[in-house]
């Protein structure tokens, strides 16, 4: 966990039975309730956005990617014909 000084709240609802069993975990892992809280959100929000930033793949997969993206583009008619066009962003 980060030394930096915790200024920023989250405040949630819960059934009480989901905060007993909460402070449960949190008295077995000998923590606080805030630490528990965030070190456990903060991981499961990493999962997410790795699945979403990143993605690892095995040897042969790893060779499949190289092969496709070293290999020539696409040509794809419909994304020439739209880049074609003229663009109201610009004048």
């Amino acid at each position: 966990m980060s030394t930096r000084a915790r200024v920023a709240r989250i405040e949630v609802r819960t059934t009480a039975d989901d905060r007993a069993l909460i402070e449960r975990a949190v008295e077995l892992e000998g923590t606080d309730l805030t630490t528990f809280v965030v070190g456990h959100a903060t991981d499961a929000a990493r999962r997410v956005l790795a699945d979403r930033d990143r993605f690892v793949l095995d040897a042969a997969g790893a060779a499949e990617w190289d092969r496709i993206t070293e290999g020539p583009a696409r040509d794809l008619p419909g994304l020439r014909r739209l880049l074609d066009r003229p663009t109201p962003f610009t004048s």
